[in-house]
């Protein structure tokens, strides 16, 4: 009999990934999304799996909507992904970040606890967890020191999730999952930015692009694969918590000079740095050990950091070609004020809904 999985923030980059995965498994997929007056199904249709997934509308700070999604899906396996994931939003929305990302895994894990404790739990934790603390490859064992009120929203949820593993025997997992990346990655992340940034230079869509700290270096990986590591996780005979990295650091400028290479263009002649993009507080260095699960999931990444800025790069200069050529697909680009006066300047989509 096929198994069931229930998705929270199947609409984002990870949740889209990981339903495409299941799917393919032969999974039963459900997701929950927010009800928005601009629903956000982009990646779920990028992916060609819209139609192959069903949706329940639920909110992770109201605990009845959680109820009726885990009985409407009656799942085998919980992935909680959904989650304010923006850093920089919670240091000027610090309640409500731990409402959603710290609280909000309580109320799923109470409600599994409740309906069907045989339910395996994935929470999906952070590299932010760690913040300035310890520098230097970072472990399952090595101590927190979260540096955002999104961290110390997800720190919460990191312990609670352990809490209802050992008080609770629930089939409950961290994946401590470092930086990672695709083009289904949102426009409000940095690297993502870049990518469009480049794509549209490259193009003459635009002129400059702006950035904040250039020197924090992160450990960068292949988003789709990550969400495979979510999955061995919850096959494992035993629940633990697991890093999932790729052992590599690379500054916020590497990556900017291997996006703008792989646009033909010399980034120096268009970046500038703009105070408005500072953190109050920012992470200076991030490299994760992946070896817990090299040995025990038998996961390794393969996609590295070149390889990966230069596909979200093509994918980004690949849009903007089509966009240019009047083609109209599902894109984020059409979700976004700042990218409005590029995409309603052009005859093509004059008229369309966007």
């Amino acid at each position: 009999m096929a198994r069931t999985a229930l998705i929270t923030g199947i609409t984002g980059q990870d949740g889209a990934y990981l339903a495409k995965l299941l799917l393919d498994k032969g999974y039963r997929v459900y997701g929950t999304y927010r009800r928005l007056s601009t629903p956000n199904y982009w990646r779920l249709h990028y992916l060609d799996v819209f139609n192959r997934v069903s949706l329940i509308p639920a909110d992770l700070t109201d605990l009845s909507s959680l109820y009726r999604a885990v009985n409407t899906a009656q799942p085998d396996e919980v992935y909680n992904l959904a989650a304010q994931s923006f850093v920089s939003l919670s240091f000027e929305q610090p309640i409500a970040d731990f409402l959603t990302t710290g609280l909000g895994v309580a109320r799923m894990l109470e409600v599994i606890r409740t309906a069907n404790p045989k339910i395996r739990f994935y929470q999906a934790s952070t590299s932010e967890l760690y913040g300035n603390g310890v520098s230097g490859s970072l472990s399952e064992e090595t101590v927190f020191h979260p540096a955002s009120p999104y961290a110390a929203a997800k720190l919460y949820g990191y312990w609670i999730t352990r809490y209802y593993r050992e008080r609770h025997g629930i089939f409950a997992c961290n994946g401590i999952l470092f930086n990672h990346e695709s083009p289904l990655r949102g426009l409000e992340f940095v690297t993502r930015k870049i990518t469009n940034a480049a794509a549209k230079i490259s193009l003459g869509l635009e002129k400059e692009l702006k950035m904040g700290n250039m020197s924090a270096q992160r450990d960068w990986g292949y988003a789709p694969e990550f969400v495979n590591a979510m999955w061995l996780m919850l096959q494992q005979e035993k629940p633990d918590d697991y890093v999932v990295a790729t052992g590599e650091t690379h500054s916020v400028q590497e990556f900017v000079e291997r996006a703008f290479s792989a646009a033909g263009l010399d980034w120096q002649r268009y970046v500038s740095i703009d105070s408005r993009f500072l953190r109050p507080i920012d992470v200076s260095h991030l490299r994760g050990n992946y070896s817990r699960a090299k040995e025990r999931l038998g996961w390794e990444p393969g996609v590295k950091f070149t390889v990966l800025v230069d596909i979200m790069v093509k994918e980004d200069m690949d849009r903007w070609r089509r966009w240019q050529s009047g083609e109209f697909f599902h894109w984020d680009a059409l979700n976004y004020e700042s990218e409005h006066n590029i995409i309603l300047s052009r005859d093509s989509y004059k008229g369309k809904k966007v």
